[in-house]
């Protein structure tokens, strides 16, 4: 009898499991590679692990490049899902004790639309953290930031070394500071008229 093409066995697939970069969310990542996938990448998260799918074919340097692409699409998606107050305040608790040993401490955080030129503003004295609404549907780690960033201002008001120190804990500090100036850099491009638009 001859083999049932939507049930014939396929090559099998490499997977390879590691641990994820710093503040990706995910306790382990799983590439898996197929034969059958010849460009096409995707991702989508499972339980408590991201799996990353990938053409065989590909090198071990695309392979990290695609999972760092990945993780933060996922990422992106994620935040997308618009965080409230209520969430907002719960992850400035988490990154406070994450990163400063719960020493940061808060009375209010939230989402302010009257910020269009800043990303974040703390009052230390009262203890209140404002976000730009901007900041929604952009990847985690840019929030994080932006709320270690206003977490910190609780502990040190200026922007000193001390300062400084205390957000060189958070790993992602530098990658976060340079998406923030590539928007900002692109708000100040000339937008150029749709040749489509009459």
């Amino acid at each position: 009898m001859p083999a049932d093409p939507l049930h014939r066995a396929a090559k099998p697939q490499r997977s390879t499991t590691s641990q994820p970069p710093s503040g990706s969310g995910a306790s382990a990542i799983e590439v898996r590679r197929s034969a059958r996938r010849r460009r096409t990448v995707s991702a989508y998260r499972e339980g408590d692990r991201t799996v990353v799918l990938i053409p065989a074919r590909m090198s071990e340097a695309e392979e990290q490049r695609w999972v760092t692409v990945m993780l933060d699409k996922l990422a992106a998606q994620e935040s997308k899902r618009r965080l409230g107050d209520a969430e907002l305040a719960e992850r400035a608790e988490r990154l406070s004790l994450q990163y400063f040993d719960g020493r940061a401490r808060p009375t209010a955080v939230r989402w302010v639309t009257n910020q269009n030129t800043r990303w974040g503003s703390c009052t230390p004295s009262e203890g209140s953290i404002r976000l730009s609404h901007r900041l929604q549907g952009m990847p985690e780690y840019v929030v994080d930031y932006v709320l270690l960033h206003e977490l910190a201002h609780l502990l040190v008001p200026g922007h000193g070394p001390r300062f400084w120190r205390l957000l060189e804990a958070y790993p992602r500090t530098e990658r976060a500071r340079g998406y923030l100036e590539g928007v900002v850099a692109a708000d100040r491009l000339p937008h150029q008229p749709d040749p489509d638009a009459e």
